[in-house]
């Protein structure tokens, strides 16, 4: 659990940098590559290939934080049981 916050809070921290300076998408990328990276990846159960890294560079570059990114998924999963349910 521990491994899945810090990899939330590198996102987060990513996602920030890069409305300041831009550079986000580099940043997450940078630190997932690298060997603590890799490490806290495969402790969260994230296989760190370069696939992985493409989708951590396009979620930081969309710049919604993970929170609201989870809350949001979490909304649109119960809307869905809800409207499977009625039909």
């Amino acid at each position: 659990k521990a491994a899945i916050e810090i990899v939330a809070r590198r996102l987060d921290d990513a996602i920030a940098d890069d409305k300041k300076y831009g550079n986000g998408p580099d940043q997450i990328a940078r630190w997932a590559r690298s060997r603590d990276g890799r490490e806290v990846l495969s402790c969260a159960g994230i296989d760190p290939n370069e696939r992985v890294v493409k989708g951590l560079m396009e979620f930081v570059s969309k710049g919604v934080r993970t929170s609201v990114a989870l809350s949001r998924e979490e909304s649109e999963r119960r809307h869905a049981a809800e409207e499977a349910e009625a039909a």
